[in-house]
């Protein structure tokens, strides 16, 4: 049945007949029909020969719909819309150009740009690469924090130079100078990844020529050590935290340990009777076993706390995961202080235990094995 398709006539529709279906050609774009199965599925489609081709085929148009469609609710594909489409599928069908073939075509493109995009790539780095580093969880944090919502829908491949000084002076800017270097050697190495694997379009990396220390001035040691008072103010804060928080930060200041050497501390390391620490070499930065000596205090502190069936001693999951959120950790202690501590950082509870060791008679290389 030809006739002009209006909105009241596609509102009008009925499901088919059993076993038929109802097909109405539209008058204003030949070739463009509206059809009704006997389950009442509608849907668009066009009719046309592909140039080149004997017989004429037909190619669905959009989404189809349940009829009948309610009257108080917008047409989820509108006749105007459809008819535009249909004159953009008969225009390609007139040049030889199979819709069907070039929707697959596009559904192609759109999957290698999916697969191309940054934050893709930005995932198969922290799946392939990142997360066999002992660094591992603070690098997967950085980029996900600082790169892939800036970067993440972007092809990699279009990523430019400018791109990568505008990320880095960003940081720079806000004050973190030493975050900034850190940035850009976390995102130069991703790059030069991508590039190794050869699977992304990718042939040079943006931050070839870039110098962050241009860009963020010359990268400076952290030289912050907490005083005496800062020191009782900080443990006194850590009292109303509880468990695991409260004794993982005090861990921290009276082993000198790193982070996540603390942050992922075993009961199975630990020998009570020698009061002694054995960190395995697989969790140390240079790869080598390390023996922390541990303090009365040290000691006492690990004796009350819990035991769990995991073997993590700093735990939210009963010891099958070790401590994580450090960031949010730090802003409870913050909240907590009397007083703000200005500038502080946990790696700085490191440091301020070495200078505090070189401050007594302890000689030099015994104060430097102990961290």
């Amino acid at each position: 049945m030809k006739t002009l398709i209006t909105d009241r006539t596609l509102r009008g529709l009925r499901p088919a007949p059993a076993g038929t279906r109802t097909v109405l050609w539209d008058t204003a774009v030949p070739g463009l029909c509206v059809r009704v199965t006997d389950k009442g599925a509608a849907s668009y489609s066009v009719m046309k020969r592909v140039k080149g081709n004997a017989a004429p085929i037909r190619r669905m148009l959009g989404i189809a719909w349940t009829v009948p469609f309610p009257a108080s609710q917008p047409m989820p594909y509108p006749l105007s819309t459809a008819r535009e489409d249909a004159r953009a599928m008969i225009l390609d069908m007139s040049r030889g150009i199979d819709p069907k073939s070039k929707q697959a075509a596009k559904e192609r493109e759109d999957a290698t740009r999916q697969a191309n995009s940054f934050a893709s790539v930005a995932e198969a780095f922290i799946q392939k690469h990142v997360s066999g580093l002992k660094s591992g969880p603070e690098v997967e944090t950085t980029i996900r924090r600082e790169l892939i919502p800036k970067l993440g829908s972007r092809p990699i491949a279009d990523i430019t130079r400018r791109d990568v000084v505008e990320l880095i002076e960003v940081i720079a800017d806000s004050g973190r100078k030493y975050a900034a270097h850190k940035l850009f050697n976390y995102v130069s190495k991703l790059f030069a990844w991508a590039i190794a694997r050869h699977l992304y379009g990718l042939e040079t990396s943006p931050c070839t020529g870039v110098k962050p220390s241009e860009l963020a001035g010359k990268k400076e040691s952290r030289q912050r050590v907490l005083s005496d008072g800062e020191i009782l103010a900080l443990w006194k804060a850590t009292e109303g935290l509880g468990y695991p928080a409260a004794p993982f930060v005090r861990m921290l200041l009276v082993t000198g340990q790193r982070l996540r050497e603390v942050a992922e501390m075993q009961w199975q390391e630990v020998d009570f009777d020698k009061a002694l620490w054995a960190i395995p070499p697989e969790r140390m930065k240079g790869d080598a076993a390390h023996e922390v000596p541990l303090s009365p205090m040290a000691v006492e502190i690990l004796k009350s706390l819990p035991r769990w069936s995991g073997p993590y001693i700093f735990s939210t999951t009963g010891g099958e995961r070790p401590i994580s959120g450090f960031s949010k950790i730090k802003l409870r202690i913050d909240a907590a202080l009397a007083e703000a501590i200005p500038a502080w950082r946990f790696h700085d509870l490191r440091r301020t235990m070495r200078t505090g060791l070189g401050g007594l008679p302890i000689p030099s290389n015994v104060a430097e094995m102990t961290i």
